[in-house]
């Protein structure tokens, strides 16, 4: 295990069992994404791809982000604004597009481009002191941190599109019903659940856990055939790995960990 922080303590750092565990480490901005947070993002994440099986993203404090830090963006021009959600995207498809599974693990202010970067890893847990909000409409900007995409496509543009109009704020348990969140927990305790999930992951095969996160998000654009094609390809690959054989061997030989039937699972 080790553990730290890095970026002049602007994230925390530790690795369990196979997990990186980064922490936004800016409690009194309530986890606020800096220019010089995004730069230590997209090397933590690069680090844990070195490193890690898998990875958890939390915040310290109470909080996981209230977003965008606005006292960088009032002086920037249109071009500047640019270059910056570029370096944004950079770092969130490290994330989404990398070669690790990633959780994160939702308290408090899940706002702006906290929600851009939430919806930016493959499983989200949020506990009940969890709420969602997209203000950029009432600041008189607009998303630049990958929202329309990533966002509108966990909950649909209609309910984005409400969000940043109105200021409408959503609670955890609305979230989980716009699909916006796969797991809702009691105050406290997304962060245990996100890194239980987390190690369950990390003890799956390297290259199945990079089709999952890889190829299913593109299946999703394709044509049927296309997908189906595409699905048949990585069944292929990943079938021949040696770890895939061992796992079969293992199912086979009924010494394999049996799964969890509902009433024996987590909620």
């Amino acid at each position: 295990m080790t553990a730290g922080t890095g970026a002049d303590g602007l994230l925390s750092w530790e690795m369990r069992d196979g997990v990186a565990l980064i922490g936004l480490n800016r409690p009194a901005k309530r986890n606020a994404i800096s220019d010089a947070v995004i730069a230590a993002i997209d090397e933590a994440v690069a680090r844990a791809e070195a490193e890690a099986r898998a990875g958890v993203i939390f915040g310290h404090g109470g909080n996981f982000s209230a977003g965008l830090d606005l006292a960088e963006q009032a002086e920037r021009s249109a071009l500047d604004d640019l270059e910056n959600s570029r370096r944004w995207g950079r770092a969130f498809d490290r994330i989404q597009r990398g070669r690790l599974p990633w959780f994160a693990a939702l308290q408090g202010a899940v706002i702006g481009g906290g929600l851009e970067l939430a919806a930016a890893v493959h499983v989200r847990v949020a506990d009940e002191t969890a709420y969602f909000a997209l203000p950029e409409g009432q600041r008189g900007i607009y998303t630049g941190g990958g929202a329309s995409v990533r966002v509108a496509r966990l909950m649909g543009a209609h309910r984005m599109a409400d969000m940043m109009l109105t200021g409408r704020v959503v609670t955890a348990a609305e979230a989980e019903a716009w699909g916006v969140v796969q797991y809702r927990v009691p105050a406290g305790e997304a962060l245990a659940r996100a890194e239980a999930l987390a190690r369950k992951a990390a003890s799956n095969a390297p290259l199945s856990n990079f089709a999952i996160i890889q190829a299913l998000p593109r299946i999703q654009d394709m044509s049927h055939e296309d997908g189906l094609f595409a699905e048949r390809l990585m069944a292929a690959l990943t079938m021949t790995t040696p770890e895939a054989r061992a796992n079969l061997r293992a199912f086979l030989e009924k010494r394999a960990g049996r799964l969890a039937v509902p009433d024996e699972a987590d909620d």
